[in-house]
């Protein structure tokens, strides 16, 4: 006989495979909390770190780190508080300050 499936049990799931993918990812092994920092320069520098050790990642460090911040500020969606968001959107200026490339246009929210 088939089990019953618990109410909500895939929405658990679903809730919890970025939260495995940014832990696990199969690009790059980020450094413990580095999404917590306080300084977005400090966040764009560990990514940058990160991104430049992994020989796992399939496309260059700085699309690595971009492709990975952005997961992160997307996947965490409306429950990213308005100051940690703020933080991170500041830390992709840092992270292209970093790399040499030009900033984002105004409104432009894309790596």
């Amino acid at each position: 006989m088939a089990q019953a499936k618990r109410p909500g049990g895939d929405a658990h799931k679903t809730r919890r495979w970025s939260q495995e993918v940014t832990r696990h990812s199969n690009a790059l092994d980020l450094e413990e909390n580095v999404f917590a920092q306080e300084d977005p320069k400090r966040i764009a520098q560990s990514l940058q770190r990160s991104a430049e050790r992994s020989g796992r990642r399939k496309s260059s460090p700085f699309r690595s780190a971009m492709s990975m911040l952005t997961f992160y500020i997307n996947r965490a969606g409306d429950r990213l508080p308005d100051a940690q968001r703020r933080r991170l959107e500041a830390a992709k200026d840092e992270l292209r300050a970093l790399y040499d490339r030009p900033k984002a246009k105004p409104g432009h929210r894309g790596p």
